[in-house]
């Protein structure tokens, strides 16, 4: 059955619009959650479960007598962001927006799931997974925890994520490495605060702070090897001093992002070693908490060549690359890829679209088309029916 590609445009349009106006943040995303489910419903699907690791949701659509399984993921859940756009369907919700394009994301897999359900063209199992809370890299794992894989068994899994700078209706991927791993680090310094003008009946640990932020700027520059790639960014200062006052505490919070297990290690060994050090020449104590929060997410390569294979199904081939680089972001679909192979792929947001996480970012109703007729390429490519 022919599929009214213009038609299902418009409705996703709709239910991305209305994803936008009432965002979730992580294992917040009842409304989400049951909107996504009820459409599914209504599709015709063969199986809808809900509240599968919190608030995710697994959609099954099963054609013909073929055993093997694909499954295609979207994220629901929204940032803790206000946002400054003016669109009529902006966030109702004040402190929370899709500042990702986590509302487009689930629209073009609802695409996905109401073109498949109503065109068919493939033989074998769809798993349609709504996944919660990607943004700090809880809700691949809590799926999985919850059975997962044994209820919803596949075989190899594919996801999409909007890429500002990009032309809309391009896609990009790249085999092995395509995001990194992100580590969270705290460094605490505890010292003696006392009155501003008095600093020597004390030992403050702003300067120590201070001097702490700069001399980590060296793990990258000068104890990672220049073939490694490595980001350690501090993200926030806080102490607990005043105008006059000053500080006894400060901590020093930040991220780092590698692509190999060794240089996340390498990371945190000089961390301590520096923050340590640095303490301890200004009279004072260093405490690091380090944790790892994502884990490289590794493209499978002869997947990654059916993806770019799909896109080219449906777009212009000029319009389908391969990415010359990985990106220093992170994203826990990598947690699926530890247990089946996939591809992780790029579609174009448009040149003009505001950066990812940015109060003024909106996703590209021109995409939802793209990424939905993608997802339907991907699963009659690989669940190719019967010719016989």
């Amino acid at each position: 059955m022919a599929i009214d590609l213009s038609k299902l445009s418009q409705e996703m349009t709709v239910w991305r619009r209305d994803l936008h106006a009432n965002p979730e943040f992580g294992f917040e995303e009842k409304r989400t959650s049951a909107f996504v489910a009820a459409k599914l419903r209504e599709f015709g699907l063969d199986d809808v479960v809900e509240g599968v690791g919190g608030t995710g949701v697994v959609g099954t659509l099963k054609r013909g007598n073929g055993n093997r399984a694909i499954a295609l993921r979207a994220d629901m859940d929204a940032l803790r962001i206000n946002e400054q756009g003016s669109a009529e369907y902006r966030s109702r919700n004040p402190g929370i927006m899709h500042a990702c394009g986590h509302d487009g994301h689930t629209a073009m897999l609802l695409g996905a799931a109401k073109g498949l359900a109503e065109g068919g063209g493939f033989d074998g199992t769809v798993r349609f997974i709504f996944q919660p809370a990607e943004e700090w890299g809880k809700g691949a794992l809590a799926m999985l925890a919850d059975g997962l894989m044994e209820r919803f068994p596949f075989e190899e899994i594919y996801g999409l994520h909007n890429m500002p700078g990009l032309p809309v209706g391009h896609f990009q991927t790249k085999a092995g490495a395509i995001m990194s791993a992100e580590d969270n680090f705290e460094i605490v310094l505890h010292g003696v605060g006392g009155h501003a003008a008095r600093p020597h009946w004390g030992n403050e640990v702003l300067v120590a702070a201070c001097a702490t932020v700069m001399n980590l700027q060296t793990i990258v520059a000068r104890r990672l090897s220049p073939t490694d790639v490595g980001v350690v960014s501090v993200t926030e200062l806080i102490t607990d001093g005043t105008r006059n006052a000053l500080p006894g505490l400060a901590r020093i919070l930040g991220d780092a992002r590698s692509f190999r297990p060794e240089v996340s290690a390498k990371i945190e060994e000089e961390m301590r070693v520096i923050a340590e050090g640095t303490a301890r020449s200004y009279n004072v104590s260093a405490e690091v908490l380090y944790t790892r929060e994502f884990v490289p997410l590794l493209n499978d390569a002869a997947l990654v060549d059916e993806a770019l294979a799909a896109a080219r199904d449906i777009s212009d081939p000029s319009h389908v690359t391969t990415a010359k680089e990985p990106m220093t972001g992170s994203e826990d679909f990598a947690r699926f890829l530890e247990h089946v192979p996939g591809c992780f792929a790029f579609i174009g947001n448009g040149e003009a679209s505001a950066p990812l996480h940015n109060p003024n970012f909106d996703f590209n109703d021109d995409a939802l088309i793209h990424g939905a007729s993608f997802f339907t390429a991907i699963v009659r490519r690989r669940l190719l029916p019967s010719k016989g």
